[in-house]
């Protein structure tokens, strides 16, 4: 999918337009990972960085970067527990 967005030049004085299209994919992808819209892989992809470039920028805006939940953490450690029986 293309989009086009309109943006004021005068906000944009000391980026080069490549530049402000990377830092709009990779913000997108940074708040569609961080509220749960999309995999890790979707927002590499839409970011268009590797995975660990990616995990550096969650680092870099407090962004956890593996999203688990008490319930899930421990439905883990129990499956791995009746595992080891």
């Amino acid at each position: 999918m293309q989009l086009t967005i309109q943006l004021p030049d005068i906000y944009f004085v000391d980026y080069q337009k490549e530049n402000i299209a990377q830092k709009i994919k990779l913000f997108t992808a940074l708040m569609m990972y961080r509220s749960e819209q999309i995999s890790v892989g979707a927002a590499c992809e839409i970011a268009n960085v590797d995975r660990y470039t990616f995990i550096e920028e969650c680092k870099k805006y407090k962004i956890p970067e593996i999203n688990y939940t008490i319930d899930e953490i421990q439905n883990e450690l129990n499956q791995y527990h009746n595992l080891a029986k």
